[in-house]
């Protein structure tokens, strides 16, 4: 994780700054490619070319922005999507680990 991530999360509550670290951490196992990792819009951002996924913490929960979301929004239905096509995961929710993996594996194209 590079430096201006770890400072970004230094502003969470530890429970964010660990729900983060569990996604960025799906994030590097569902890509085929390791994507690059920076900050955008002082935004967390994960690239593999053009494709995107961003994590945007809050004080309670975690949005993610992947293009893919929408197309599993199904097997989503415990959590909130908003209109903008992000998944809202709340600090007392659990990681939807495996839907995240499909969802980054197909925004970032493995």
């Amino acid at each position: 994780m590079n430096q201006q991530i770890r400072s970004y999360l230094e502003k969470y509550p530890e429970e964010i700054a660990d729900m983060f670290t569990e996604i960025r951490q799906l994030i590097f196992d569902s890509a085929c490619i390791a994507p690059e990792e920076t900050m955008w819009a002082r935004l967390p951002s994960y690239y593999n070319g053009d494709k995107v996924v961003r994590l945007i913490s809050f004080q309670d929960h975690i949005n993610v922005e992947a293009s893919a979301v929408i197309r599993h929004k199904d097997k989503l239905s415990d959590y909130k999507i908003t209109p903008k096509g992000m998944l809202q995961i709340y600090a007392k929710q659990d990681i939807p680990s495996d839907i995240l993996k499909m969802i980054f594996a197909e925004t970032l194209g493995s």
